[in-house]
């Protein structure tokens, strides 16, 4: 199915209108082989609250960014490459339903969808592109991800220290290893972690300690991921969209 759609007219027309609704802004998405699977909203949890974002599944790319106008214009258009792709389903909570974490050695973050069955489709199409590109290149499944962030709202006071309150002068920072919620006497130190930046990035007092004395590999999951299963750290996230996030 997706090779007789790769170079139709239709697929073409497809990756075009994707490309127009990003504008100049966004990066050029049509290439020989590559093939629109699905588009739809998600709810995608940021660091503050969950946002509504559009996603766009390609056979080899998973793209996303903020909805301007429905169906019309988006902006801060990300690319992810789906051979880097691991997913997880997550319990649903509350209001958060319908939710799997998308993993990737540079970026990890919850989405939600509408429904059980568009979540299903959303997980079953993704797990085959997935395989299928894995299967082509030969290459070994990838088991590196980046920590994903914990919620600002889940932590009122510094999760290491247990100690500092967060408020308007004692500024929340989330530590880029485990993603944990700490204060910044906890996170006054950086590390490079090459998978996330080409420079070392702020984390927390342990998770240095950790990787300094060579107890925890910068390219490894961090300790969060022994935890992502339960429901608390499920609702996570780690997200450049926010205009803070950089902490």
């Amino acid at each position: 199915m997706v090779d007789r759609l790769a170079n139709s007219e239709a697929n073409a027309r497809r990756i075009n209108v994707v490309e127009s609704c990003f504008g100049t802004a966004g990066q050029p998405l049509a290439i020989e082989g590559r093939v629109l699977i699905g588009e739809g909203v998600l709810t995608k949890l940021c660091r503050k609250k969950p946002k509504a974002r559009q996603f766009f599944l390609f056979n080899d790319i998973l793209v996303y960014g903020n909805i301007v106008i429905q169906k019309k214009k988006y902006n801060k258009q990300h690319i992810i490459p789906l051979e880097n792709v691991t997913i997880d389903s997550i319990q649903d909570e509350g209001d958060l339903r319908n939710g799997w974490l998308i993993k990737t050695p540079t970026k990890s973050f919850a989405v939600y969808a509408a429904t059980a069955t568009e979540k299903s489709e959303w997980m079953n199409h993704i797990n085959k592109c997935v395989y299928d590109l894995i299967s082509k290149s030969g290459k070994t499944p990838n088991n590196e991800h980046a920590a994903v962030w914990i919620p600002d709202s889940e932590a009122p006071t510094c999760m290491r220290c247990k100690k500092v309150k967060f408020t308007p002068v004692n500024r929340r920072h989330h530590c880029r290893k485990c993603g944990f919620v700490v204060c910044g006497p906890c996170s006054e130190k950086k590390f490079l972690l090459p998978n996330q930046s080409s420079k070392a990035v702020r984390v927390c007092d342990f998770c240095y300690e950790r990787l300094s004395n060579g107890d925890l590999p910068p390219c490894q999951p961090g300790r969060s991921d022994s935890l992502s299963s339960s429901p608390k750290m499920g609702n996570q996230m780690s997200d450049d969209d926010d205009d803070d996030s950089s902490d």
